[in-house]
């Protein structure tokens, strides 16, 4: 059990019938009346954001999530297939599950997926991937400049706005927590 007065950021716990974090939080002591917590709090599984005050002495069931290594295989329609890198494993998940992962995860590639009580209710690509532009208008030659950007599509059929001397066919390393260019691999 965890009580309000000792949330901290990162803290889950149960409440309602939903797993929720802290994404931040403030113990206030008003001078007239009894302290609270008022948090910011995110519902793991939905993403949704809402902020919540809570007397400190409440208690909340902790919510253990588990992390879990897989590798991303394959996917077949709208069912998307990952291995469990120490048992071997295949699971496959909804397209759903994996949507905002999709945008930078290719075959065969390592990700983090979260579990809770046995259900998975996110993947998470590597912090940094590398792949291939596959569509972007021409090159210009000589133009070093970074304050130019234009719209590259990936491999994966994410869209980034990359640098002009980036070309077809070259391979550049993105940035997954923001979805941003880095650099040209060379």
């Amino acid at each position: 059990m965890v009580s309000a007065g000792d949330f901290r950021n990162g803290t889950t716990f149960e409440m309602d019938g939903n797993v929720y974090s802290i994404v931040e939080f403030q113990h206030v002591k008003p001078g007239k009346g009894s302290p609270f917590v008022r948090a910011k709090i995110k519902n793991v599984m939905t993403g949704q954001v809402r902020e919540d005050t809570f007397n400190p002495t409440d208690k909340f069931q902790e919510a253990v999530i588990e992390k879990k290594e897989m590798l991303y295989l394959y996917n077949d329609g709208d069912l998307y297939y990952f291995m469990d890198n120490e048992t071997y494993e295949q699971m496959p998940l909804n397209k759903d599950v994996v949507a905002s992962a999709l945008n930078f995860v290719t075959e065969n590639m390592p990700t983090t997926m979260y579990i809770f009580k046995g259900v998975p209710f996110a993947v998470y690509p590597p912090t940094f991937v590398e792949l291939e532009v596959v569509d972007t208008e021409p090159g210009i030659q000589g133009d070093t400049s970074k304050a130019s950007k234009k719209p590259a599509k990936l491999s994966t059929g994410y869209v980034i706005n990359v640098p002009l001397f980036v070309n077809i066919g070259d391979l550049i390393r993105v940035d997954t927590r923001d979805g941003s260019y880095m650099e040209k691999v060379k």
